[in-house]
């Protein structure tokens, strides 16, 4: 339907369509949920206006497309619809012309039930800040019910430009009643696996400070780039703060760090465990959920390890990679009797002629309270038949590499463990497609469990 109104004078098109349905709140509420027509919506405006003028690689700017696409928001906001979810990247600021401003301020109710917060602070000109600050403004005062609020810096966002937004984005902060998760980034996409910058952010300019108003709801918090600075002690005061996120911080940062969380992530490009092991032995017994993703492997393994097998006895949810898998590895994962996920990543560092000897063991230590097994970035998927044959865990979902299926042997382990464990239910197969004609057997294993993408049933900590 989209591309059919885009063929013609889609401004009117769409005008007519959304004015029908301005007083058909669920109809606007369907539209408004299938995000990927919305988004493609710029793209075919773009296409549209080169349509208009006879352009084969024309230039887009603002005066073109910003009236098309502030169009259908000013309609929504008249119609007395509701927000749940709102997110700006940096190139969209302009796009918020001066009549979205007005619709805003008299229908109080399309940000108040607001949940969901995302803005992008990059390379913002002068006309942009004045229209996020006007925003903010309007957030601060109808929008007192958000969970999430995530904001993106990056390392030159303390620029006399930049600096006028803080005391707003505080202003923000404090005007909520029940934030429960904060995301602070170095403008690093929060799905990005790792995030490998050296470069760190230091001046929060009162933001990190403001949480001392939140310190009764936040739970979570999720720091990318970071430095180290003092405004991070105000955190030890929010007491519900439960799970912590950090990726590729300075590691001065872990240090000022004491909370009774239960889950825990550390990623990037070095892992400094003699800070990590202090903070272990802090409270490692509350910690259930546990992810160390690091992009070199981890110096001082040994001494992580026996960390964890002294601290923390609790997990029941442990990623690790570039570890290898040395025997006290394995000591620990039998150990573990409430373990129930378990994610293993790049473990390269075994000799080859130990391998078939390692996943046997390996098989034979996995505890019987583990559902979830995901070995798809290992070489140890390249040994399925060995695993499986020697493995009596009741996994659920098994999540593995397209490797594994080249291999007669490890389809048929894989048909045999579901016949004598009934209990599989999902294989998840990761980094290339699948294609059942490709591969005979397979379809044969389709008749016992259910193959699916990897992203569909990964678990994340």
């Amino acid at each position: 339907m989209t591309s059919k109104v885009l063929m013609g004078n889609m401004p009117e098109l769409m005008e007519k369509i959304l004015n029908n349905l301005k007083h058909e709140f669920h109809s606007l509420y369907s539209c408004a949920l299938v995000n990927r027509h919305w988004y493609r919506l710029e793209i075919k405006i773009k296409q549209w206006i080169n349509l208009k003028l006879g352009q084969q690689n024309p230039i887009y700017t603002n005066t073109w497309t910003s009236p098309l696409i502030t169009l259908p928001l000013k309609l929504f906001i008249e119609s007395g619809a509701t927000l749940h979810e709102f997110g700006l990247s940096s190139s969209e600021y302009l796009k918020f012309q001066s009549e979205i401003f007005l619709p805003l301020e008299q229908n109080v109710q399309f940000f108040s039930r607001l949940q969901y917060l995302s803005f992008s602070l990059d390379q913002i000109s002068s006309h942009g800040i004045e229209n996020i600050n006007k925003l903010l403004r309007i957030l601060t005062k109808n929008s007192i019910k958000i969970n999430i609020l995530r904001l993106d810096l990056y390392h030159d966002s303390d620029s006399q430009v930049i600096n006028t937004l803080f005391p707003a984005i505080k202003l923000l902060i404090k005007s909520q009643k029940q934030l429960r998760k904060f995301l602070l980034g170095a403008g690093e996409d929060y799905s990005t696996e790792l995030f490998t910058t050296k470069f760190y952010t230091t001046q929060f300019h009162g933001i990190i400070s403001a949480l001392e108003s939140q310190k009764n709801s936040l739970q979570e918090i999720k720091l990318v780039g970071c430095g180290f600075s003092d405004e991070f002690e105000i955190l030890n005061n929010c007491k519900n703060l439960e799970k912590i996120r950090i990726r590729s911080c300075d590691s001065k940062l872990l240090k000022i760090l004491d909370y009774n969380i239960s889950t825990l992530e550390i990623s990037g490009f070095k892992i400094d465990v003699p800070t990590i092991v202090q903070i272990l032995e802090k409270f490692g017994i509350l910690l259930q959920r546990l992810t160390f993703n690091s992009k070199t492997i981890i110096r001082n393994e040994s001494l992580l390890i026996e960390a964890l097998k002294s601290f923390c006895p609790n997990i029941i949810y442990l990623y690790i990679t570039d570890i290898g898998l040395p025997t006290q590895l394995l000591e620990l994962i039998g150990n573990l009797k409430k373990l129930q996920f378990l994610s293993l990543g790049f473990a390269s560092n075994v000799p080859e002629d130990d391998r078939k000897i390692r996943v046997m063991e390996f098989a034979k230590i996995l505890p019987s309270s583990l559902q979830y097994l995901d070995l798809a970035n290992t070489w140890l998927e390249l040994f399925i038949d060995i695993l499986l044959n020697n493995c009596n865990a009741p996994l659920k979902k098994l999540l593995i590499g397209i490797c594994s299926f080249k291999n007669e042997k490890n389809v048929k382990a894989l048909i045999n463990y579901c016949i004598q464990n009934e209990s599989l239910n999902y294989i998840g197969i990761s980094k290339s497609r699948y294609l059942k004609s490709d591969y005979v057997i397979g379809n044969e294993l389709e008749k016992y469990v259910k193959l699916v993408p990897y992203e569909h049933i990964v678990v994340n900590c």
